[in-house]
């Protein structure tokens, strides 16, 4: 090989090097050439040796280009400062959590059920989902040291999915969580959820509140066969990835504070598929005293029933979706189809329906009272009233029901009630 060969070939293997693959192609194109006989053997190879070693420059110089300078300090401190954050959140809280292990009723073997739960108060009691120790024979409790205890059922609530049970160890063990509040949370605000699925170390996932104001029956979690009417509102819907064993555990914010209790998962598969929800902690704060102090919780009952909130696929049935078409007074509210009787709508005065008219396919009832707000805050939607009972109010309260009845408004004094079972 001559010293000009030797020297292309030098060359091209620095080209080769390179990530263009426009230099390799070109590279491969001079190869074919310098394999062809050329009259002028010495300036055919060193052309080839001056085309290899522009290739070879310009390679090296596409890699300079393309290789991505640091970043400023300043987005480094911040991106590190929120790193900071989330290990500072999970060194306070990981305490506090604590894995679940059950065995139902209806086994005698081994565990066949398991999910995370918290610790509420030094009094050894744990906050969890009723269906994670729902029908429960025998529970065990694990610490984050491996410490094992059993626990007993203190209180178990359907409606919410929220239970509490108690424990007997060392109270430099119990170390409650902080709560938080959950009336202001915003979608897009950035949440923690912590869980303790395998009793080994707890685990923690983040993400964003992706919804807020959703519904869940929760009581048919529990039992397929339930038809209560009722259901869990103002729930928390987040993109944070919770898992069947993490069911139970706190859902934070970046303060640490305890905004909802991780409670279900969207999935046909048993696995997190992008949508999980939680219990707001605000309703966590009127059940948990209840089942503690007596096992159940009762929630406020209105005895009202509105249209149908939803026709198929095609969209809601909502004041604001047939302000126009009907002539409404107001775009928003609750519309009073029925009055239960008996209830304490009934006994307060407040009228349903008086005409049926159908949409989309759909018979509802118009004519009845409309509810805008109550005890002057603006209910938009059934479930906001529904959240708003269940969160502000408890049996025997009085509220200010403002209505519009036809074009005129008004204020009604409902005595509250407990829910009936059914």
């Amino acid at each position: 090989m001559s010293d000009h060969q030797r020297k292309g070939a030098a060359a091209l293997a620095k080209a080769v090097l390179g990530l263009s693959a426009a230099a390799l192609l070109a590279i491969f194109a001079l190869l074919v050439r310098y394999t062809q006989d050329s009259p002028d053997e010495r300036d055919a190879e060193a052309a080839f040796v001056q085309q290899a070693e522009l290739i070879s420059a310009s390679s090296a110089q596409s890699r300079l280009l393309s290789t991505p300078t640091p970043l400023p300090e300043t987005i480094l401190a911040a991106a590190e400062a929120l790193q900071q954050v989330m290990i500072n959140v999970y060194a306070r809280v990981e305490p506090s959590v604590v894995n679940i292990e059950v065995v139902t009723r209806t086994r005698s073997d081994e565990f066949d059920g398991s999910g995370s739960g918290f610790v509420w108060d030094t009094e050894g009691h744990i906050v969890t989902n009723a269906h994670v120790v729902y029908d429960a024979r025998e529970i065990v409790v694990t610490f984050r040291d491996g410490y094992q205890t059993v626990a007993q059922v203190v209180g178990i609530d359907d409606f919410s999915d929220l239970a509490v049970i108690k424990v007997k160890t060392d109270a430099k063990r119990l170390v409650p969580v902080e709560l938080g509040d959950s009336s202001n949370l915003q979608v897009g605000q950035s949440v923690i959820a912590i869980g303790n699925p395998f009793g080994l170390v707890s685990s923690m996932t983040t993400g964003i509140i992706s919804a807020t104001g959703r519904t869940l029956n929760s009581a048919r979690m529990l039992s397929p066969r339930t038809r209560t009417p009722f259901q869990n509102p103002a729930i928390i819907q987040v993109d944070a990835q919770i898992n069947p064993g993490n069911s139970g555990g706190p859902l934070l914010d970046i303060n640490g504070k305890v905004i909802g209790v991780n409670t279900a998962i969207r999935s046909e598969t048993g696995r997190f598929q992008g949508i999980g929800f939680a219990v707001p902690v605000n309703t966590v704060k009127r059940v948990v005293p209840q089942l503690i102090a007596r096992g159940r919780a009762e929630y406020t009952w209105l005895g009202i029933e509105s249209i149908s909130p939803q026709i198929g696929d095609y969209g809601s049935l909502t004041v604001a979706a047939l302000a126009e078409q009907f002539n409404l007074p107001v775009d928003y509210g609750v519309i009073v189809a029925r009055v239960v009787p008996g209830s304490p709508a009934d006994v307060a005065g407040l009228r349903g329906g008086t005409r049926r008219v159908v949409v989309r396919g759909v018979p509802i009832q118009l004519g009845g009272d409309i509810i805008v707000a109550i005890d002057g805050t603006p209910i938009r939607t059934f479930e906001e009233m529904i959240a708003y009972l269940v969160t502000n109010t408890t049996p025997g309260d009085v509220i200010t029901v403002t209505i519009y009845r036809g074009t005129r408004r008004m204020d009604v004094q409902v005595t509250l009630e407990a829910r009936p079972s059914e």
